[in-house]
């Protein structure tokens, strides 16, 4: 069992940036796939990106490409999204969420086994 905590919400004015934390708790972080989700208002939850146990491996959406960096620190059991040139678009619950059986990113939210409870993300124009 394990237990994340998404952390780092907030309003923010298009072009500026954020960075979302997931801590992890119950089992270390290094033995989970990690991926970042979003869900905006009346729409799926969709993938964000994504990180392999090991970091080797990174998966991005591509309407975040080159804006969004996910990483992760094992040592504190936590997974990390920066968010740069963010555009209102961007606004949604974001989600974290770990995956025990894959080694690398799966994109699919179905194969991921915890989340978290989201945190806030808004962009104004």
């Amino acid at each position: 069992q394990v237990q994340l905590v998404e952390s780092g919400g907030g309003l923010v004015q298009a072009g500026g940036s954020l960075r979302l934390s997931c801590a992890a708790s119950g089992r270390t972080v290094s033995t989970y796939t990690m991926g970042w989700f979003r869900q905006a208002p009346g729409k799926e939850r969709d993938f964000v990106a994504g990180i392999s146990r090991d970091a080797f491996s990174t998966q991005y959406a591509d309407s975040v490409k080159g804006r969004f960096t996910i990483s992760r620190d094992n040592a504190k059991n936590t997974v990390y999204l920066q968010m740069n040139s963010l555009k209102p678009e961007d606004t949604a619950v974001y989600y974290c969420a770990a995956d025990l059986y894959h080694l690398g990113v799966v994109l699919t939210k179905t194969a991921y086994d915890y989340w978290g409870q989201g945190t806030q993300v808004t962009v104004s124009s």
